[in-house]
């Protein structure tokens, strides 16, 4: 695949990332927050941007989102989970949030 065509289906993921975020934002901001791992003033930007802005935002070269674990041991534990599909969606959303609690705490002064 030539670079191009990268560059053109980054673009298609981020526009639809961005769509994504802003209607999630719109309907429930606190878990929207949440679920992007994103704090308040990204969040007012993001669904303050109009249909022109977002276009322009999405034209990066750049993924504008990225996978949230930082580990592949987390990665490991979440595809090789072995409970059952009710708890596995739990123990994922456990599992993430325990590195944004982490990683907000981290940020943190002493």
């Amino acid at each position: 695949m030539s670079q191009i065509n990268f560059i053109d289906e980054i673009q298609d993921i981020n526009l639809a990332y961005l769509l994504l975020a802003q209607r999630l934002l719109g309907e429930d901001r606190e878990t929207a927050m949440f679920r992007l791992k994103i704090d308040g003033e990204l969040a007012d930007l993001l669904v303050g941007l109009n249909a022109r802005q977002l276009a322009k935002l999405a034209r990066t070269n750049q993924l504008l989102c990225r996978l949230c674990p930082v580990s592949a041991e987390q990665v490991q534990q979440v595809v090789d989970n072995p409970r059952d599909q009710g708890l596995a969606g739990l123990h994922t959303s456990l599992l993430l949030a325990t590195h944004r609690r982490e990683s907000v705490s981290a940020k943190e002064p002493s």
